[in-house]
């Protein structure tokens, strides 16, 4: 039993002789998401008339993804492309820290949209009101702590666990799960808490989002024309696509993780890169085609 300096992280496991071409593509979707969530954020920042709750969100949402895309991209390009496998013990955790609890407040980021939507849809004379700047402000800090607070004890519950042996990572960056499972020690507290803090966040974030769509829907079913239905809902089809974008590849990758042990692990670390890296590069496109303002302040 020993606790290890170093990982190796393994990359793509079965597409060795393609690694190097490989990194081209997804270093083309990385400088893409990078220009996008930018261009974005300064936008949004530089544009008075956009200092509106649903642009603030969105320009925390892009500033998540700018953080979440930084912190796996440069290490996994440098694996591919140099065969940088080995990431040091400090490092490993600070990523797995890095990926998890930026997730966390993407995750309620994408709650205070939806609430927005809700507010600016079934209240809207109290929306102007209630969801002040400063309001929104305090939501972007909430979400930050409410992050740090559910996912700092991770990799402190990785510290006192020993591995023997082996010390091979199934993914090109650090997860949780994928440290915990190198372990030889009981990891049944990691294992409760991790479960317990996607739950309690993403698990919990999914279902509030999922009830104020409900009541969305019943608000424009009862608008009178068909014209001002569509119009009230259009205003919530961007976020729909990146809350999908978003949901979708968590939850397959947790189930990946918890029940696809017999599964190659190729397909761990595709469903890996998906969650990483489609959200970032697609929530700028989506805003960016839905949204007038942003749209016509980028051409």
């Amino acid at each position: 039993n020993f606790s290890p300096s170093s990982f190796v992280l393994a990359g793509t496991p079965g597409l060795e002789a393609a690694r190097f071409w490989l990194a081209f593509p997804l270093c083309a979707m990385y400088l893409v998401a990078i220009a996008g969530n930018g261009a974005v954020v300064f936008i949004v920042k530089t544009e008075l008339s956009l200092h509106a709750p649903m642009y603030i969100f969105l320009c925390m949402l892009a500033g998540v993804d700018l953080a979440l895309s930084t912190s796996t991209m440069p290490r996994m390009l440098s694996l591919l492309w140099f065969d940088w496998r080995e990431i040091s013990f400090g490092a490993c955790l600070l990523q797995m820290f890095l990926i998890h609890s930026l997730s966390a407040v993407e995750s309620t980021v994408l709650l205070a949209m939806a609430w927005d939507r809700y507010m600016a849809i079934c209240h809207p004379l109290r929306h102007a009101t209630i969801l002040t700047n400063p309001v929104t402000a305090k939501i972007g800090l909430a979400a930050v702590a409410r992050g740090v607070l559910f996912f700092l004890p991770l990799p402190l519950l990785i510290l006192p666990l020993s591995f023997c042996g082996a010390n091979v990572l199934s993914h090109a960056y650090c997860l949780h799960q994928d440290v915990m499972n190198l372990a030889c020690t009981s990891t049944t507290v990691n294992i409760v808490y991790g479960l317990t803090a996607i739950l309690l966040v993403m698990g919990l974030d999914a279902l509030l989002i999922a009830l104020s769509y409900c009541m969305i829907i019943k608000a424009v079913l009862q608008l009178s024309s068909r014209k001002e239905r569509v119009k009230a809902f259009s205003t919530c089809v961007a976020h729909l696509c990146v809350v999908l974008a978003f949901y979708m590849p968590l939850i397959g990758l947790s189930i990946v993780h918890r029940f696809g042990k017999g599964l190659a692990p190729l397909v761990q670390v595709v469903m890996g890169d998906v969650y990483l890296l489609v959200p970032p590069l697609l929530n700028p496109i989506v805003y960016g085609v839905r949204t007038k303002q942003i749209r016509r302040r980028i051409l």
